[in-house]
């Protein structure tokens, strides 16, 4: 890749090396992710003329924060902390200072709550939907049910009344998570491309969990 505002990869690597250490050993939202989420990100940057650098910094250092989140229990948004911890890096590396306001602005909104912290600019919606595009489709399936397995749960629950159902319990399998969240979020994305994808993702799961009600229960109950 080359250019004005290509990935550097020796800036890549140094990022890279910086935020190991901060994602510690999370299956769910570690550095594994963070590179998952770079690639979804390149991809959308290069369908709609946004800035790689911007792109993939955001996208390596996103999810920094969350130790912080996790050890307040929820109380510390991972994203605005994030945002802090990856200016920081940023500095220390010598990254230009408008470049670093950029990326710390898509990494504090890349969570998007309510229309006061929507992303604001191409490179900070990207972020958002390539950062969800990794909760769906096969990588999506992979997540829903490692996360399940930490918590406990059952491996297949759709023939119960999620009304019944709670977070952290052994009813929050898979299909609950996709049921209570991920499927909704085609409806969230914030441009064009990602929601066609995050659409084709979806669909493949919806065939999944058909399929696995049909192997559980002999016949599917959706």
């Amino acid at each position: 890749m080359t250019g004005k505002n290509a990935v550097d990869p020796l800036l890549r690597e140094r990022i890279i090396a910086a935020a190991a250490p901060l994602y510690g050993d999370d299956g769910c939202h570690g550095l594994d992710h963070a590179l998952r989420v770079e690639k979804n990100g390149l991809d959308l940057a290069a369908r709609l003329g946004a800035r790689p650098d911007i792109v993939s910094m955001a996208a390596l250092l996103h999810d920094i924060g969350r130790a912080e989140e996790n050890e307040s229990r929820g109380k510390v948004c991972h994203a605005a902390v994030g945002a802090e911890k990856a200016a920081a890096i940023l500095a220390r590396l010598g990254v230009d200072e408008d470049d670093i306001r950029a990326v710390a602005a898509a990494i504090k909104s890349h969570r998007f709550r309510n229309r006061h912290d929507r992303p604001q600019g191409l490179e900070a919606e990207i972020l958002f939907d390539a950062d969800k595009l990794d909760s769906l489709g096969a990588v999506g399936l992979g997540r829903a049910f490692l996360f399940a397995g930490q918590v406990g749960a059952r491996l297949h629950n759709s023939d119960i009344d999620l009304a019944q159902t709670s977070s952290y319990s052994r009813e929050d399998t898979a299909w609950r998570e996709y049921e209570v969240k991920l499927k909704r979020i085609p409806g969230r994305m914030l441009t064009r491309p990602g929601r066609e994808e995050a659409l084709r993702r979806r669909e493949f799961m919806e065939g999944f969990f058909r399929r696995l009600d049909l192997e559980i229960y002999g016949e599917t109950t959706r």
